[in-house]
């Protein structure tokens, strides 16, 4: 039976960025289209304006919504009424306003059984902020619309190359407060799963980073590490899942020790973010497990001092959407899989003494 061609929501993301230009690169190889049919949420006259200010080939249809869109075709839905004014580079309220007017009418979509996933152009975290958008960013505000009570956990992601947050987008000065034994377990608890789920790594292992330098050298520079990190990992490998550590992210990292783990679970936004982009920028992806939804996004963020230029690159956001169809056609695998849960079956074994005992086997 021929596989059914996935359709990829797109969110244009901020239009003063770099967020249509990697959109319409990507689409203007032919063969993107034999993969996925593209649905782009955003703004055609925009589309067509970077379009024109960059010279790209691709052509794009107007749809009405996503459930119209056609096959071989980029299609756009217009998400927004008036007029917009486009002004590269510069972070602008109207750039805001119309980046949640996408990602809301995308998700709506999503919630209508409109198309497979949503892969997010990058947002401007700031200008987006409304009296319906108070979030840190995309991840929090969709866990929060079509999160169905699920949490949310951010991965990064190349490859094999996985690196996972505790916590995400808040203060430095607040992270140590906001570490608790609990908040480990649930992120260790999202990120084990999505492994298996998303992946299809049977038994996965996870790297646990400790929050202070040197592990916190048995409570010289920190505690955590004894008082929170270390009784977490133990009660989680109690439960059966394989993680280790703490370990200090400096050595770790420099050393190699990454290539070992199916995962590593980072403490905080920059000490899990900054050695992966260091490493995996260009192609690198964010995935948001945990939810209903398979969502992506590329690594980098809006890149406006490269906007206009026809500089930027899209094997990143060309990533995004690979990982998108492979995570969601994994997902359908599990769930054929739990459907159909393998019969137990019986052979005659004898043992020593010639007695007839039946042993059973998973078939």
């Amino acid at each position: 039976m021929e596989e059914r061609k996935l359709k990829v929501g797109i969110t244009h993301g901020d239009i003063n960025g770099v967020g249509y230009e990697v959109i319409l690169k990507t689409f203007s190889d032919p063969l993107m289209l034999e993969l996925c049919t593209p649905v782009i949420f955003g703004s055609p006259k925009v589309a067509a304006y970077h379009r024109k200010a960059m010279d790209l080939p691709t052509n794009f249809s107007i749809v009405p919504s996503a459930a119209e869109a056609q096959d071989g075709r980029v299609n756009i839905v217009n998400c927004i009424d008036e007029e917009l004014k486009v002004e590269l580079s510069k972070p602008t309220p109207e750039a805001g306003k119309a980046a949640l007017a996408a990602l809301e009418r995308a998700l709506q979509e999503y919630a209508d059984g409109g198309f497979d996933v949503l892969v997010t152009a990058p947002i401007n975290k700031h200008t987006i902020q409304s009296d319906t958008f108070r979030f840190p960013g995309h991840t929090e505000y969709i866990e929060e619309r079509v999160g169905e009570g699920n949490k949310a956990l951010m991965i990064l992601l190349k490859d094999d190359f996985r690196v996972a947050l505790v916590t995400g987008h808040i203060p430095v000065s607040a992270i140590a407060k906001t570490l608790t034994k609990e908040l480990i377990q649930e992120k260790l608890a999202i990120f084990h799963r999505s492994l298996k789920q998303d992946f299809g790594i049977n038994a996965p292992r996870i790297a646990v980073f400790a929050l202070n330098p040197h592990a916190g050298d048995d409570g010289l520079i920190g505690t955590e590490e004894r008082d929170i990190i270390i009784p977490a990992i133990r009660e989680m490998v109690a439960k059966g899942i394989q993680c280790f550590g703490p370990f200090p992210a400096d050595g770790f990292m420099g050393s190699g020790n990454y290539t070992h783990f199916d995962g590593i679970l980072a403490m905080y936004h920059d000490q899990g973010l900054a050695p992966f982009k260091a490493l995996a920028m260009d192609e690198g992806v964010n995935f948001t497990a945990g939810l209903p939804v398979v969502r992506t996004s590329p690594a980098h963020g809006t890149a406006y001092d490269i906007a206009g230029k026809g500089t930027a690159s899209e094997d990143s956001f060309r990533q995004a959407i690979y990982v998108a169809m492979d995570v969601f056609r994994s997902r359908c695998v599990e769930r054929e899989i739990s459907a159909r849960p393998l019969r137990k079956q019986y052979y005659e074994k004898r043992d020593d003494s010639d007695k007839l005992k039946l042993d059973s086997v998973e078939e």
